[in-house]
């Protein structure tokens, strides 16, 4: 059990420090900022091809894809959207490693919240 809190902590300070370091990596002129809901370009650049991906690639998706990702980052820190890719990557990989992401109560309740702030951005950004 020692082991597996051991990687759970590792992997979430490797995805701490690649989110440090994206910041201003990301194009900004000035240093990192203290607003938690701030994401690097990268970061939102990244959700909107993937998001793309999925709904098509018209310029029409790609607004709102970035409207969505716009929508998550209001609702969801950074910090918490980094933890939650870690894990997803984490959840990814075969063998016992992966099984402890795999029904923690903060990784669920990370994920809940992530899936409601997706739904509410379908509702504002894909209307029917």
């Amino acid at each position: 059990m020692k082991a597996a809190i051991i990687v759970l902590a590792t992997a979430l300070s490797i995805g701490g420090a690649n989110a440090q370091t994206a910041g201003p990596a990301a194009g900004s002129t000035a240093g990192p900022t203290s607003d938690p809901h701030d994401y690097p370009t990268s970061a939102r650049v990244d959700y909107v091809i993937g998001c793309m991906a999925t709904n098509g690639q018209t310029q029409e998706v790609m607004e709102r894809c970035s409207c969505s990702i716009d929508h998550i980052s209001r609702t969801i820190p950074y910090n918490s959207f980094v933890q939650l890719e870690t894990v997803r990557r984490m959840q990814d990989q075969p063998g016992e490693r992966a099984m402890l992401f795999r029904g923690v109560g903060w990784v669920k309740d990370l994920q809940e919240r992530f899936r409601l702030a997706q739904v509410e951005a379908d509702l504002e950004c894909f209307p029917q």
